[in-house]
Order: C-alpha cells, then structure tokens, then sequence
C-alpha cells in the first residue's frame, strides 16, 4: 500500500506581520503627527479668538464705538467702564459691595488692565498661565456679580437666569485654562520665542 503525504493545511487565523511592508508603523506615525497638528491649530485659533473678545471689549469700554459702549460714554470720554455693570447687580451676596466698587478709579483701571492684559497675551501666545489666573479671577467675579442660581432678584422680579450654575463666564474661565495647560501659544503665536527668553525660562510660572 502506498502512502502519499498530503501538505498539512493549518486552519485559523493568521495576523499579517508588519515585517513584510514596513508601512504600518509609519501609518501611525503620520496620523498622530496630524493629530497633534490638528489639535495644535485648534487651540491656537480658539486662543486669538478668545483674545480677540477681552481685546474687543477694552477697545469697545474706552474708545465707545457704539456696541456695548454708547458712543461719547467711553472711557477716553470720562465714562466709567464698571459703573454699568457693578451699579446695576441686582442680587446675590456681594450686591452691596459691588454697588460701593461702581465707578471707583481703581476697579477701572484694574478691569481695564485686566481686559487689555489678557486679550494681548492670549492673541501674542505668551504669558498664558499669567492670563487665566487674572481671566479666571475676573470671570469669577462676574458670575457672582450675576448670581445664576437665583431665581430672584432683590426686589422679588424674575433673574431670568437660563442656568443656576453653567454660563459663558465659567465657559471663558475653562478655556483660559485650557489654553495655558495646553501651551497654545506655540501655534500662529510667540510662545516659543517667549519661552526661550531667559528670565522666562527662570521663572516658569510666566509661560
């Protein structure tokens, strides 16, 4: 009797090796290298935005072009950029003390400077840990100057707040930090440049 020897036939899955073309690696290489690019530019067009609304703002307060600001009440006019906002809060636990801070020359310059400050770092790319500490800061006054969760005023009409909690104040203030963790001033901005510098490189806390 003859025996005839047949191929053995190996049955299953066979995963193909990335051996053989070399292309996979580079593959995924090329796509977190786009990742990144994409996510860099993200950030930086969020960041000359969000400057562009601080920077927008100042302009608005201190020239009255008419938007916010009427014109001839700007503050190059003698207007006052806080007595506005501050001397119309109506509820909320500092109500009395933002109504004495109204119109004060110190709370317009500090919210002045503030506003110039941050919307020239955030649209340059440098001092971004520096700006979300004094946005988050101002931010944060300006929730409480409005005082979402109530659902009163102090005189018993309705605040009309869309949310106790969540509103564009706190969405700036999370954006800010978000730039500065991220470092989007690398991106369509001077934030290498600014890093190199030596008295930034000693004092990290400048980035």
């Amino acid at each position: 009797m003859a025996v005839h020897d047949h191929p053995h036939r190996h049955l299953g899955f066979r995963f193909p090796s990335l051996r053989r073309t070399g292309t996979a690696p580079a593959s995924i290489d090329e796509a977190t290298a786009a990742a990144k690019a994409t996510r860099a530019y993200v950030f930086a067009g969020l960041r000359v935005l969000t400057g562009f609304v601080f920077l927008w703002a100042f302009l608005d307060k201190t020239f009255g072009f008419g938007y916010a600001t009427p014109s001839g009440k700007g503050w190059i006019d003698g207007g006052s950029p806080t007595m506005g906002f501050l001397g119309g809060v109506a509820v909320g636990p500092m109500e009395s003390t933002f109504h004495d801070w109204a119109g004060a020359t110190w709370a317009n310059w500090l919210f002045m400077l503030g506003l110039l400050g941050i919307g020239l770092a955030l649209i340059a790319g440098i001092g971004l840990r520096l700006a979300a500490v004094a946005g988050t800061a101002m931010m944060a006054f300006m929730w409480i100057a409005e005082w979402p969760p109530a659902k009163h005023l102090s005189d018993g009409s309705m605040s009309m707040s869309t949310n106790p909690f969540v509103d564009y104040h706190l969405v700036y203030a999370v954006v800010l930090i978000a730039l500065a963790v991220a470092g989007a001033g690398a991106t369509w901005g001077l934030g290498r440049a600014w890093a190199r510098l030596p008295f930034v490189s000693r004092n990290r806390w400048l980035l």
